[in-house]
């Protein structure tokens, strides 16, 4: 059997198999008020329907200026949390497990209805497309973690079985670890003290037997390396269960891309930290993320872009490897495969 298909566990959390929905902006709540709608729920149900084992919701702001983009979800508060008990029971009824990812923007805030104000580190823009932050004050970021806290309860409250920090792509976390965009001289200029203190705050609502794990830029072009941001994981490797390896975002600078760019990123940080890890990065040929499975060089691959265009990715995937898997789905979908 493909490896794709073997099972996997996550501090309790048994997955199906090794294929991960990575969490992807839909910027589908339309009234701007961060509240799922139907559209979520189908969304993510079907990949569930067509055998994706571990699906991560798209970032979720927590709190208003926390949102990336006016139609992002939100959970801050407890009618946002309500909405989301529908498509966590959709995922859950076709067999996937579902994780949310919750994040704060920071100054790649680009929210415009009702927020006047953005925050960051420090003062300068991501961009000259993008408003100037605010620098966080002491007593200002207690209540971001105040809300990252609340967040987590929230997720917990709506079933979700897992929580993903977004400590990445250049969002407020991944904004205090740079030490291009962290030019501070209090305590907060450290790289990893912010994401530590994100990860305690979150702790302590997050039930123990559930999984928790953060979302890295392993490389910023232009800001940092390799070697940076596994020392900062060093720090927390103790308080997280995983970790889901990308790339860029801090600084705008596009990347190279091409099929596995990130997998030698996954690799290293695998072999720091000795934690599972997922990785994301073109890897739309089941051939390949296949290959990274073997290689050892990640324990779960995130197939993103081409989970967008077909839901069934993992099943035609499975065509001719995994014969249980097609037994386990419904007639209907079944014919579609003549099978």
């Amino acid at each position: 059997m493909m490896k794709l298909f073997e099972s996997f566990e996550i501090k309790g959390m048994k997955l199906k198999n090794r294929i991960v929905m990575p969490p992807m902006c839909t910027t589908q709540a339309h009234a701007h008020d961060g509240i799922a709608t139907v559209f979520h729920q189908a969304h993510y149900a079907a990949r569930a329907i067509g055998g994706t084992g571990l699906i991560i919701v798209e970032a979720t702001g927590i709190s208003p200026e926390g949102r990336i983009m006016d139609a992002d979800l939100g959970l801050w508060n407890d009618a946002q949390r309500d909405a989301l008990v529908s498509v966590v029971e959709a995922v859950h009824h076709e067999g996937g497990k579902i994780a949310i990812q919750i994040n704060h923007a920071g100054r790649k805030c680009a929210v415009t209805d009702g927020v006047s104000s953005i925050y960051g580190p420090g003062t300068v823009a991501f961009s000259s497309e993008y408003r100037k932050p605010q620098a966080l004050t002491e007593k200002q970021i207690e209540g971001v973690l105040a809300d990252f806290q609340a967040a987590a309860r929230r997720a917990d409250e709506a079933g979700f079985d897992a929580i993903e920090l977004h400590a990445a792509h250049g969002y407020l976390i991944n904004q205090f670890i740079s030490p291009t965009v962290n030019t501070r001289t209090d305590a907060y200029g450290e790289p990893s003290l912010f994401l530590s203190r994100v990860i305690d705050a979150v702790r302590l609502v997050w039930p123990a037997d559930k999984a928790l794990w953060v979302r890295v830029s392993a490389d910023s072009p232009q800001d940092y390396g390799m070697g940076h941001i596994i020392s900062v994981l060093e720090k927390v490797k103790d308080k997280i269960n995983a970790v889901n390896v990308s790339s860029g975002g801090v600084i705008p600078v596009p990347p190279a891309v091409f099929p596995g760019y990130q997998v030698p990123l996954a690799r290293a940080v695998k072999d720091a930290l000795g934690l599972p890890v997922m990785v994301v990065g073109i890897l739309d040929a089941p051939d390949l993320a296949e290959y990274v499975l073997q290689n050892g060089d990640a324990d779960l691959v995130c197939i993103g872009r081409a989970l967008l265009r077909n839901p069934n990715w993992p099943l035609e995937a499975a065509l001719g490897h995994h014969k249980a898997l097609f037994e386990s789905i419904p007639d209907y979908l079944r014919r579609g495969f003549h099978l």
